[in-house]
């Protein structure tokens, strides 16, 4: 912890550049499958962008430094131009979350070929610690992206996927539980022994799933 930040004052660049890259395709991934599924509205807000400046939210980056969790700025989506609204609305949501796995997985198997193959070998030792941090950083902050974003709570991606899979039924109970959806976020996130016993063993999650990606690497590569 560095102060207020949840980061150390010493991995804070490595920690503002993963975000920026975790960010952006966490929202592009939102807004390519949505324009290739059918629905033009991110394309022309212009969010079918690798420019991280069209998605990052102040607030939301300020809460990850300080919090440990954050957003970037919702992608605007119409359901309506869907030919399959539900499904392909579930699609929509989940491509953000799949998108930061993809690049935890992704940044395991890269390391593991710096291991293998002893690139590091031969660097001085603050380029081979910050190669490292850059690593350990991107699988760790993505895989809590990852996990973060599907709790079932507005405006996570996790909820939006609960209202397009219950029953339209229940259409006015998802209403009202969204008019508590904010103070339940601060509690969980700010409130010590509530964050303790509801967030904290879910992200625990992170080592089990970084586990179960480098598996399949490992063998692979034969290490």
């Amino acid at each position: 912890m560095g102060g207020l930040l949840f980061y150390d004052w010493n991995t804070l660049p490595f920690v503002i550049l993963v975000l920026v890259l975790s960010f952006t395709i966490h929202e592009w991934a939102h807004a390519y499958s949505a324009y290739k599924l059918g629905d033009d509205t991110a394309y022309k807000f212009g969010r079918v962008s690798l420019n991280p400046m069209v998605h990052l939210d102040l607030f939301g980056t300020i809460m990850l430094l300080i919090a440990g969790f954050g957003w970037a700025k919702p992608v605007p989506v119409n359901r309506g131009n869907f030919k399959r609204p539900r499904l392909f609305g579930i699609i929509v949501t989940a491509a953000g979350p799949i998108s930061n796995l993809v690049m935890a997985f992704i940044t395991l198997f890269i390391f593991a070929l710096f291991q293998k193959y002893g690139w590091l070998d031969g660097m001085s030792k603050g380029s081979s610690d910050a190669i490292n941090i850059f690593f350990q950083l991107m699988v760790t902050i993505n895989l809590r992206l990852f996990l973060f974003n599907l709790i079932p709570i507005p405006p996570l991606d996790g909820y939006r996927i609960i209202q397009d899979v219950v029953n339209l039924r229940y259409t006015d109970k998802l209403v009202k539980f969204e008019q508590w959806s904010s103070v339940i976020f601060l509690l969980v996130v700010f409130i010590s022994p509530i964050r303790r016993v509801t967030l904290d063993p879910y992200l625990r999650l992170i080592y089990d799933i970084a586990d179960a990606l480098a598996k399949p690497i490992f063998w692979i590569l034969g290490m």
